[in-house]
Parts: C-alpha cells; sequence; structure tokens
C-alpha cells in the first residue's frame, strides 16, 4: 500500500480480509521434512514452520493499513480492521500455544535422563501387547514398535508424545479454519453492504464474527 492513497473501495476491504483467510488456510497445508527419529512431531511441523511467516506477513499488512493516509475512518473501514486485528491476535496467540506444546513434548522426550527401558519386539512383552490391544491392531503395533525405536523411545513414550502432537495439530486446525472462516464471512459482508451502511453499533451484529467469536470463548472461560 502507499503512503497517500484514497480510502479503500468495499472490494480491496474484502480482497484484503480474504486475502487473509487464504494466508491463514494455507498454514493447514504446509508440509516440513520429518526425520524418522522425529516422526513423532509430524502432525505440528508443517503448521509450526509455515505459521511464524503467515503472522508476519499479516502484521506487515495491518501496519501498511493502518499507517497510510487516510486511515480506516468508514465504517466498513473499522470493521475491516477490526476483523483483521482480531484475527492476527487470534492467530498469534494460537501460535504461542503451538510452540509451547511443542516445547513440552521435546522436553519429555529429552527426559528422564535415566536409560529408557528397551523397545518391544514382535517377540517379547506379551503383557504389554495386551495394555496396547484396546486401541492398536497388530499392524498398527509393529508400526509403532518402528517408529518408537528410530526416535530412541519406548513404544509408551513414543505415543504418548505422538498423542500429544496429534492433539496440538488439533489445536491449531481448529484456530485458523474458524479464524478463516470468520474471515471470509466479514469479507462477504463487508462486500454486499454498501459501505456508508455498514452497521457498527450496540448490536452483537455490528461487530466482525472474530469479535464475536473471542467475546464467546472469554465468556466460557469466566
Amino acid at each position: 500500500m502507499t503512503a497517500d492513497r484514497t480510502p479503500l473501495t468495499r472490494t480491496e476491504l474484502a480482497d484484503l480480509l480474504t486475502g487473509a483467510a487464504q494466508s491463514v488456510s494455507g498454514i493447514l497445508t504446509a508440509e516440513y521434512p520429518t526425520a524418522a527419529g522425529r516422526s513423532y512431531l509430524h502432525p505440528v511441523l508443517g503448521p509450526l514452520s509455515a505459521g511464524p511467516q503467515v503472522v508476519g506477513e499479516l502484521n506487515d499488512r495491518l501496519e501498511g493499513f493502518v499507517a497510510a493516509e487516510p486511515r480506516p475512518a468508514t465504517p466498513a473501514g473499522l470493521f475491516t480492521l477490526a476483523s483483521y486485528a482480531s484475527a492476527l491476535g487470534w492467530l498469534t496467540e494460537s501460535f504461542a500455544e503451538l510452540t509451547a506444546s511443542v516445547d513440552q513434548i521435546c522436553t519429555h522426550v529429552g527426559i528422564p535422563t535415566e536409560p529408557r527401558g528397551p523397545v518391544l519386539t514382535a517377540t517379547d512383552g506379551a503383557e504389554r501387547d495386551e495394555e496396547f490391544d484396546f486401541a492398536f491392531s497388530a499392524l498398527e503395533l509393529t508400526a509403532i514398535r518402528t517408529a518408537a525405536q528410530a526416535a530412541g523411545l519406548t513404544p509408551d513414550d513414543y505415543v504418548e508424545v505422538l498423542s500429544q502432537s496429534l492433539l496440538a495439530a488439533s489445536r491449531i486446525t481448529d484456530a485458523c479454519m474458524e479464524i478463516s472462516s470468520g474471515l471470509l464471512e466479514d469479507a462477504a459482508y463487508v462486500l454486499d453492504e454498501a459501505t456508508d451502511h455498514v452497521w457498527i453499533g450496540d448490536g452483537p451484529n455490528s461487530l466482525p464474527t472474530l469479535v464475536r467469536s473471542l467475546l464467546a470463548r472469554m465468556e466460557a472461560a469466566q
């Protein structure tokens, strides 16, 4: 964006939100090569590698949107600003939580300092097999043992950290999907309404989708 401009049209404002939505949804399709010894981190490495760049790009666009003259002042412009800022804040918080979860997984893998127990093989640990039979087939048990051995973990530890990784991946997926969906809803609202009639008042429908979602989360947490 230039430093001197005419106010953005409804289409340009909607495009700003739509572009942000596409960037956020792209996080979920990001791939990152995972070594066999770190296969338990595979569910989170793609989002973890793509997230910071997306956050940085969205932050740069927001700064440009706010800094350019004239500053957003129309109802549509303020509505767009609120939606975009909410999305960026939510995404930043979500990645802070993802990073913390990955740190916990890495810490767990690095301790205890005492030697780990031997990895189960196909011929030993029949009693441990019974423990896994409720959730895994024989083929899955073999795959777990193989992956655990490559990672230098016991099968129990491997399943635990993989479960934590999958949970963290599920949380960032849900967040990105909700953020992207909210941005698209707000983009459609800005585009469909006449600029001077985008409603910003006291009612709940006057707030961007993501602002309402954030308020609902805060109320639920109380």
